[in-house]
């Protein structure tokens, strides 16, 4: 378990160390970047990975001219379409053996149930939803592939989602990551962009409890 500490350093202060990245290894951050989201959305082992802090620091670093704006933006859209579709077939592939499935270092069972849930509530939006949602993003991919929503159902919302999700926070990050009141609240924006749609998926879930209780 010695990675643990590091991942989460990692996750916390994305910004210093893509950074440290870029003077060190130069273009290579590039493809750092596409196999951290492919396999954020991809792998369903992997749902710990940073997704919504890191697209903005990757905003932010292009407005600061380390990255390349057009270039960034177009290839992470194209790891997090690959992402889900690869997701999406694990899922169909496995299908409803998943559900037999015991929690495990490599299998999340509360986090399943709650992309479950929330794909039964919602239907084939929650691909787009769930975009903004740490760890439910990993496993609702995963979630419709085993509901065998058909492929180009998924492919239209996957490719809405990716759109929206890419572009819209790394063009955040492009225009609001110099503003210096961003800069001397970074790491404060990294906690508030993991802990509150974590805290909403928790209060869903909670709420979906209790109506399923007093049901």
């Amino acid at each position: 378990m010695e990675w643990i500490a590091p991942l989460i350093d990692f996750v916390l202060h994305v910004d210093r160390h893509l950074e440290v990245f870029v003077a060190q290894y130069g273009a290579w951050v590039y493809a750092l970047l596409f196999l951290i989201i492919f396999v954020e959305t991809g792998v369903v082992v992997m749902p710990f990975l940073p997704g919504d802090s890191l697209l903005f620091v990757v905003g932010a670093l292009a407005g600061a001219g380390l990255l390349n704006y057009p270039l960034v933006v177009a290839l992470l859209l194209v790891a997090a379409v690959l992402g889900d579709q690869c997701n999406y077939h694990i899922g169909r592939h496995v299908g409803h053996r998943v559900f037999s499935w015991q929690d495990s270092r490599f299998f999340n069972k509360r986090a399943f149930d709650q992309a479950h849930a929330f794909y039964e509530r919602y239907g084939g939006i929650t691909v787009v939803l769930a975009r903004f949602m740490p760890f439910v993003r990993t496993f609702v991919p995963f979630v419709a592939g085993v509901a065998e929503m058909t492929r180009s159902k998924f492919t239209m919302y996957n490719v809405l989602g990716a759109v929206v999700w890419v572009v819209g926070l790394v063009t955040a990050g492009y225009f609001l990551g110099s503003l210096p009141w961003v800069k001397a609240n970074l790491d404060k924006i990294i906690w508030a962009m993991i802990l509150i749609p974590g805290l909403i998926i928790l209060f869903g879930a909670w709420r979906a409890r209790a109506k399923a209780g007093s049901a």
